[in-house]
């Protein structure tokens, strides 16, 4: 028995061969990542070094001090009102084009009409549209209007810019969704309005929620409208704040504070997108997926 056990062949396992392309899409993602939290890592450094420490390259500061935090929400940069503008006009401005993309959309999606193709490449160039061509016109017509200082200022603007977006994508998800569904709705009993809002619209929740997200970072970081339409340090939104800063003196840059300041804004996002990344990924992925 021993004899046989002795003769017996030795089986060896298959070595496993070392996944290359695995390691180097790994490599890749953690570069990516790298590179797009870098710049943010540095912002929150330099918001948390005093002022004598601010052009230092260490990786964390000496002395971690809140002084440029206080800075920012102090009077008289009126920067806590100015986050209070920027949610005002991103909500309305997510909300509104939302509302209007969503049936816009759907009805580009399911009606056959002549002209549907190149009207729908007209929204997307509509989009593409560089907003500093038409800031002056912008301007001479509100301030003709009453409408220099106020809200609708920054809203519709942004709309016209946020509304061919938000168009365009949903109109690509509700192509993708089979008409079947709005027809089985409709031999159960519903309305073609029944169907779409019963039906339609939960299924293509991940679509709009993505879309929303988008909008809603584009409005909460516009810039170039609002500090032309805008001079009242009450209304304007915080990125105009932001750059406004000034130091102990008219030729000082508050470094620091701006790197605060940019913290406190980008936080909201940040914090928004981990919240809801499920959704985020689920309605960019059901956007690729053909029906």
């Amino acid at each position: 028995m021993s004899t046989a056990a002795a003769s017996a062949p030795v089986i060896e396992r298959p070595r496993k061969k070392f996944d290359w392309a695995g390691a180097l899409s790994t490599f890749g993602i953690v570069l990516i990542v790298i590179y797009c939290l870098a710049p943010f890592y540095w912002m929150l450094v330099s918001s948390l070094r005093p002022d004598t420490e601010i052009f230092e390259n260490t990786w964390w500061p000496r002395h971690v001090s809140f002084e440029n935090y206080q800075a920012v929400f102090s009077a008289k940069n009126n920067f806590g009102q100015g986050l209070i503008n920027s949610l005002i006009v991103s909500v309305v401005v997510t909300v509104v084009a939302l509302a209007i993309a969503t049936f816009a959309s759907y009805a580009l999606a399911r009606l056959d009409f002549r002209g549907k193709s190149v009207l729908l490449l007209v929204v997307l160039a509509t989009s593409m549209f560089p907003l500093v061509a038409i800031i002056v016109p912008l301007l001479k017509n509100f301030s003709a209007w009453g409408w220099i200082n106020t809200y609708q200022a920054m809203i519709i603007p942004d709309l016209s810019f946020s509304l061919p977006l938000a168009v365009w994508n949903l109109t690509s998800f509700f192509r993708q969704m089979p008409q079947e569904l709005e027809q089985s709705a409709m031999v159960d009993g519903c309305t073609p309005g029944q169907a779409f809002r019963k039906v339609i619209l939960p299924i293509a929740a991940p679509g709009i929620f993505t879309t929303a997200i988008i909008i809603f970072i584009g409005a909460w970081n516009e810039f170039l409208v609002a500090v032309t339409m805008i001079n009242d340090p009450t209304m304007q939104p915080a990125t105009v704040l932001l750059s406004k800063f000034t130091g102990a003196s008219q030729f000082n840059t508050p470094f620091g504070s701006q790197m605060a300041a940019g913290v406190v804004m980008t936080l909201p996002l940040v914090i928004m997108v981990l919240l809801f990344q499920r959704r985020i990924v689920a309605g960019l992925a059901a956007g690729g997926l053909k029906q």
